[in-house]
């Protein structure tokens, strides 16, 4: 057992644990984003970042290759680990897959984490050493790590979490219709299915997103990603985006509907719509604020939010605050 955290208390804890230099391991499914939020965490303190794929590695590829100097033998340490000479550089190491890795890696592994140092190599003081793996309910192929490696490590585990995988989906343009379903369907954020090659996970949305926004065909971006079953019930919500009226009339008229799938359509229809007009803030927060139902009203001001638009100097702000008071946004 180990603590379960959301992407947003990894991004933190890593951040913490990576300047005190503490081992640390970072269990979850596949898609979850572990490596991606390990690489944030680097690019946050602005230093340098080493991603190894140590399954695909032999023990001499740690250890480096013999060579003679003089009447004895070396060993060349490898180009990619951090090099010695650059004196006062920062970075993390980051270890993936590394349950993976049969024995032979892991124990190679084991003397760069325990010691951080592998035959004429040292780990440099300022770099940290972050590992990551599939849990064995994954249904990944996994080697048993021994005890004494397990036991070198702070050991935390990644749960996805809509909430914190929207703020990072508004900022990096995912296509907003995604988001407006998955609000709709949170569940299927991440649905694993051994038996399928495609199921949904944030990674796979991911490149639904990069799909869709590329122009392949909508059932071809959508099964090839997240997988048929939930295509069936993406094209059917996109079918209700169509049959909406204009985001223009929605704001001005002030148009609600009683069906909570419109309504999630509605919401993310007007992000994308706010987004791209950027004028149109005041009569986005004056159609928050006519809402009927709280729970669309809150949902539509958090996303506005976490997408940049900027509520919060609209002349109708105090209101909101007023209305929803017992609320943190």
């Amino acid at each position: 057992m180990c603590m379960k955290l959301t992407p947003k208390q990894l991004y933190s804890t890593l951040q913490k644990v990576t300047e005190a230099r503490i081992p640390v391991f970072v269990w979850g499914a596949p898609g979850i984003g572990k490596s991606a939020i390990t690489r944030q965490v680097a690019e946050k303190r602005k230093i340098e970042f080493i991603d190894l794929r140590v399954a695909q590695l032999d023990p001499t590829d740690l250890r480096g290759l013999p060579a003679i100097k003089g009447d004895r033998a070396i060993w060349l340490p490898p180009v990619f680990l951090p090099q010695v000479e650059k004196d006062g550089e920062k970075g993390i190491l980051f270890l993936d897959e590394l349950n993976v890795a049969p024995p032979l890696i892991q124990a190679a592994s084991y003397q760069l984490i325990l010691d951080r140092r592998i035959g004429e190599y040292s780990l440099p003081e300022n770099w940290a050493v972050v590992a990551a793996g599939n849990r064995m309910e994954d249904a990944t192929v996994t080697f048993q790590m021994p005890v004494a490696l397990r036991n070198r490590f702070l050991h935390l585990e990644l749960e996805p979490n809509l909430e914190d995988w929207k703020e990072w989906a508004f900022k990096n343009d995912i296509d907003t219709r995604i988001i407006a379903f998955l609000n709709f369907r949170p569940e299927l954020l991440f649905k694993f299915n051994k038996d399928e090659n495609t199921f949904p996970t944030p990674r796979s949305w991911e490149y639904c997103s990069r799909a869709l926004k590329a122009g392949v065909d909508l059932e071809i971006a959508v099964s090839s990603t997240v997988g048929e079953g939930v295509m069936a019930e993406f094209i059917t919500f996109l079918n209700i985006y169509k049959d909406l009226p204009s985001p223009s009339q929605i704001l001005s008229q002030h148009i609600t509907f009683k069906e909570p799938s419109r309504m999630y359509a509605v919401c993310g229809m007007l992000i994308r719509y706010a987004k791209s007009q950027g004028d149109c803030k005041e009569k986005l927060l004056d159609y928050i604020l006519n809402i009927d139902r709280r729970e669309f009203s809150i949902l539509l001001a958090r996303d506005a939010l976490k997408s940049g638009i900027l509520l919060r100097t609209c002349n109708r702000w105090r209101d909101f605050c007023h209305k929803f008071q017992h609320l943190i946004l």
